[in-house]
């Protein structure tokens, strides 16, 4: 068994706001919106597929209050491209942001909600991703989260080091999964996390198992109104399981 890594998840006080932002940023279309539920994917995307990692807005009340611990990386093709993007993000409501990063080739900035991201350098590696480049996940131990999620879902790991491991698709599509480290530690709950989801015909409570046994652990939270699992990997990053949906 194994599961698959098939969207992030964000909170936003305004979700169909933010998703007007999201869509635009990446071209990517509104596949469904629902009372403080906003569902984005590429345009004419089978859902599930690895070619993209998908976004799903949920609107909740609480502020943000430290540096998100899940970001996104953009792709550009050329200098000329990420400034392009930047001063179209600009114009869409997105601000430069300071996250300490100091004199880099690539540029931070914040969404509307203050949610970081960036809009990286052209770079080779990421000719191919998409308008995604890479889900981005701070950590203390980059070796100790490779071995967690390279075991924990169906994608091949690319490299690990003490400062990165980089994971991406079986079928070497779409955008990498990035383990950082940073000096900074885990605070409250995390307003972004992945969200993975078992294969069709797989049993879903046997995948949470074995997530459990890989070194997931189960927060505290009421979960009596939800279909899906909450879990979190080793250093304590929230994920969600969901249920099968789609084909295999």
């Amino acid at each position: 068994m194994a599961t698959r890594l098939v969207q992030i998840n964000m909170k936003a006080h305004d979700d169909t706001a933010l998703g007007r932002f999201w869509a635009e940023a990446l071209g990517w279309g509104v596949d469904s919106e629902g009372p403080g539920v906003t569902n984005l994917e590429p345009v004419g995307f089978s859902y599930p597929d690895p070619v993209a990692v998908c976004v799903d807005i949920i609107a909740r009340p609480e502020p943000k209050t430290v540096k998100n611990r899940v970001h996104l990386d953009l792709a550009t093709t050329s200098a000329a491209h990420q400034a392009e993007l930047v001063a179209r993000l600009k114009d869409l409501g997105a601000t430069l942001a300071d996250v300490g990063q100091g004199d880099v080739p690539w540029t931070v900035m914040a969404d509307p909600e203050g949610n970081e991201f960036c809009v990286l350098e052209p770079r080779e590696i990421y000719r191919d991703t998409g308008p995604v480049a890479a889900v981005v996940v701070d950590c203390a131990d980059p070796r100790e989260m490779a071995r967690f999620w390279d075991a924990a879902i169906d994608w091949k790991l690319h490299q690990v080091t003490d400062d990165q491991a980089t994971l991406r698709s079986a079928q070497g599509v779409g955008p990498y999964l990035e383990f950082i480290r940073t000096p900074d530690t885990k605070s409250g709950w995390n307003r972004v996390h992945l969200d993975v989801a078992p294969y069709t015909g797989d049993d879903p409570a046997a995948e949470a198992a074995r997530l459990r046994a890989l070194g997931a652990t189960s927060p505290s939270y009421d979960a009596s109104a939800i279909s899906w699992t909450i879990l979190a990997d080793p250093e304590g990053n929230e994920f969600c399981l969901l249920s099968p949906r789609g084909t295999a």
